[in-house]
């Protein structure tokens, strides 16, 4: 991928962290590939399909995935852990962060479109972390141990009034933040 092409975040289309390893990604490949595939007329998508396999033709291949990653960390400022650079367990807990935010994020949405069936199954959460079986449990142990979310009755998971109270906290800091960045703009451009 040349940087004069319109960069295309190939991570986020396949709905991967940029770190994951191969097994990771050939698996939420196949998981939306066969999502787009004509085959299933409900989720039936030509266009997303072309782009999913676009996306794993370059990210699959080692050489053309390093190329791609000096783009995608140039662009979105997003750093790759270096051998030896003693920061890889920082970026580590960072991406997990990130994971954290993102459950949150979706199960927060869900229990608002739908407060009274607001499980979204253990199937779905993974595929959309598109992390490895060990790493999930991971981030379900924590979000369930910090009381953000809950098992439901039906075995779904749930966020928790606690997960409610965080999302909004998390929410309103970031936007804090945001006016204050752009703020500060506005005033060095007088």
């Amino acid at each position: 991928m040349s940087e004069s092409e319109q960069f295309v975040d190939y991570y986020a289309m396949l709905r991967v962290i940029p770190t994951c390893d191969p097994r990771t990604l050939e698996t939420a490949y196949h998981a939306l590939a066969k999502k787009y595939h004509p085959d299933h007329a409900e989720t039936a998508d030509v266009a997303k399909l072309t782009e999913v396999i676009d996306a794993y033709k370059i990210l699959r291949d080692p050489g053309s995935r390093a190329e791609y990653d000096l783009v995608y960390a140039r662009t979105t400022g997003f750093l790759f852990s270096e051998a030896g650079d003693g920061l890889s367990e920082e970026r580590a807990a960072m991406s997990d962060a990130e994971a954290h935010a993102k459950v949150l994020h979706y199960l927060y949405k869900k229990r608002r479109d739908a407060a009274r069936d607001a499980g979204v199954g253990q199937f779905t959460v993974h595929e959309m972390l598109g992390c490895s079986d060990e790493l999930f449990d991971f981030h379900l142990w924590y979000l369930r141990e910090k009381g953000f979310i809950q098992t439901t009755e039906q075995g779904t998971l749930a966020i928790t009034i606690e997960g409610v109270d965080h999302v909004i906290a998390t929410s309103r800091t970031v936007l804090k933040e945001k006016l204050m960045i752009a703020q500060s703009g506005e005033s060095a451009e007088i």
